[in-house]
């Protein structure tokens, strides 16, 4: 099994999926996507703990997910 702490919010297996590569059911393609959304929903607790912690990995993560790609 791939080790975890060196991937982002999606899985290999994930980016595969919503990406298309992989042959998968529509119906296991939602799952994945459901699952998704729920880590999503769930960085907003992450952000409130780099907040109130570590402000330096906040702004870290800022910049990842706000930058804009020319």
């Amino acid at each position: 099994m791939v080790d975890d702490q060196y991937r982002g919010l999606l899985t290999e297996r994930e980016r595969e999926i919503i990406v298309g590569d992989a042959n998968v059911s529509d119906n296991y393609r939602y799952r994945v996507v459901s699952r998704v959304r729920t880590k999503i929903e769930n960085v907003g607790e992450d952000v409130e703990i780099l907040s109130e912690n570590r402000d330096d990995l906040l702004a870290e993560l800022r910049d990842a997910v706000c930058s804009e790609e020319d």
